[in-house]
Formats: structure tokens, sequence, C-alpha cells
């Protein structure tokens, strides 16, 4: 599953894409590396999915060029369709047919000989935990084993690149988990992902990289932690034992309780780095304030995402 070449597995430059009046994609600049997982959030209606169909040539754009393992999206589509693996927010499994049916159908589409067909719908069962319900109708499968059908599906081909397109919309915990572990192995073999999704954490779990889009535009791009720098706000969380210990330190801290909080807590701007940690705590150890407890703080994803697009949650999660 490797790709041998040395150029980046996508390369997007000036990309755009309009319905009517409505400017979808304005001017995509993207870059991803081989075997790299790159994430790309926005709020729903920012264009994600759109960037996928362009790249996966299920859709044209209007302006600007797309290249996927070296070939240019709109005048090589068999060879990049030859090279992908596609998994959309709806499961492409056919319910009356079995997890192997399913599998020797993709097989057959991908003109495999029978027993190489047979050879890889195998080893997918085999590798995303559905061995034993290979000849069960897909109709009796849970939500997340119809989510690593679907995505073993995407993969009978071998491609060199995956995309998932919020692959673990509607999974219970565990299963969204499983799915996380899945795609993390399939870029270990080398594989390279393209992730769109509405779960921050997912993107900040197995990202190499994140890309923002609000209203047809990237508005930030880096590493989840190099996007958590942009933000302010960490803060160490204290909890005290009444309101005296509370009323002292925070006449000492200069610090207000958070009006979310806990009611005997302050919070108190910090990096969470150990040194201004323990300068903190022998300060109130010097004034004798009793801490009952506490928690660093630090911007995450969904502080990125406010921050950079003005979205509220609702624009954030379907």
């Amino acid at each position: 599953m490797t790709n041998n070449s040395t150029g980046p597995a996508i390369a997007v430059a000036g990309l755009r894409r309009s319905y009517g009046d409505k400017l979808v994609l304005d001017g995509i600049d993207l870059h991803v590396p081989q075997g790299t997982i790159f994430s790309l959030l926005g709020p729903n209606g920012a264009g994600k999915t759109i960037m996928v169909q362009i790249l996966s040539t299920l859709i044209t754009a209007d302006a600007g060029e797309a290249r996927v393992c070296g070939h240019d999206v709109a005048r090589e589509p068999d060879r990049v369709r030859a090279a992908i693996g596609v998994t959309g927010q709806f499961s492409a499994v056919d319910s009356y047919l079995t997890g192997e049916e399913n599998l020797l159908l993709m097989a057959a589409l991908h003109h495999l000989d029978r027993a190489e067909g047979r050879r890889r719908a195998a080893d997918l069962l085999d590798r995303f935990g559905l061995g034993e319900a290979a000849r069960q109708p897909a109709a009796v499968y849970s939500g997340g084993m119809r989510r690593r059908l679907d995505l073993a599906m995407g993969l009978i081909g071998d491609p060199r690149v995956i995309f998932l397109d919020e692959p673990t919309t509607g999974l219970d915990p565990r299963s969204r988990r499983d799915m996380w572990q899945i795609v993390r192995d399939l870029a270990g073999r080398g594989v390279t992902i393209f992730l769109t999704t509405q779960y921050l954490e997912e993107a900040d779990q197995l990202a190499d990289r994140i890309a923002l889009l609000d209203h047809g535009r990237l508005v930030a791009e880096g590493t989840p932690a190099e996007l958590k720098r942009r933000v302010p706000g960490g803060h160490v969380e204290l909890t005290f034992p009444d309101e005296h210990a509370l009323a002292t330190a925070r006449a000492l801290l200069a610090a207000d309780p958070d009006p979310g909080g806990e009611p005997l807590a302050l919070r108190v701007p910090g990096d969470g780095g150990v040194r201004s940690l323990k300068a903190l705590l022998d300060r109130l150890d010097a004034a004798g304030i009793e801490v009952a407890a506490l928690a660093v703080r630090t911007p995450d994803l969904d502080d990125v995402f406010f921050a950079v697009t003005g979205a509220g949650p609702e624009r954030v999660r379907a």
C-alpha cells in the first residue's frame, strides 16, 4: 500500500467550485504528504464533502488544479480512481448481501480474479474483526460493524490514498475508538488518509495536520499542537475546601471564580508548564492556603475552531 513516488499524495492549487451564486470553495491550496493523516474541518456547509468529491473525481472543479498520487483529477480520473478508496458519510453496504459477498462484489468491480478477490476479502474480514459475521447478511450488523465493512470495501483495491468523509458519524464511543485504531493502522502501513469529521476530538486524536475550512477558504492549517498554540486561554483551575480558603486565594491571586465552574473554584491564567504551576502552588503554600484539587486546562481544538471560524456550536455538529 505504499507509494514509491517522492511527491505529495495530494496537491491542490487554486481550487474553486461554485453552485449558482454560492462560492463553495474559493482558491484552496493544500499539500498532503504520503503516509500521513490529514483532517479537513469546518462548519456544516463549509465545503468539506465537496472537496472530497472533487478529489475523488465524483465532480469537477470550476478552476484550479488537483493531483492525487501524481495524477490530475480532471485529466486522468481513471488513474486517480485506481489509486484511491472512498468511504462516504452514508454506508455503501448492501444490506441484503453478507459481509463476504459485499467484499467480493467490490473485488469484481476492481477486476480482481476470483482467487485474489477471495484472498483480499478474507484478509479484510479478519483484519476488521468481521470474520465470524462474514456469512451473515449485513442487515443484522451493528452500526460499528457496518462502518468497518464499508471501510473494508474501500480497501479492496489496495488504495494508496483513502478519503474518509465523516466515517464515525452516529457511532457509539467504543465503535468510534475502534475505527480510530483502524485508521492509525492504515497510516502505519503507508496509506495516506484524508479525513473530514465533525468530531474535533477525532481530528485531535488522529491527524498529523489539520486544515480549517470556513466560507470556502482555509482559515488555519497546522499540526494540532500548532493550532492550539494560536489560541489564548490556558489556565489552572484550583478548587478550595471552603469559602474562607477561596476568598483568601482570590485576594492573593487577583483571580475570579469561573461563572460556569465549581462553586469553590478559581481560574488562574497560566500555560500549564511545570515551572509556572510549581510557582503558583508555592505562593499558596507560603500563604497557608490549602488546595483541595487542581486541574490544568489548555486550549483544545474546539477553542481553535470557534476562534478562527467564529462558529457557534450549532454550526459545528449536525
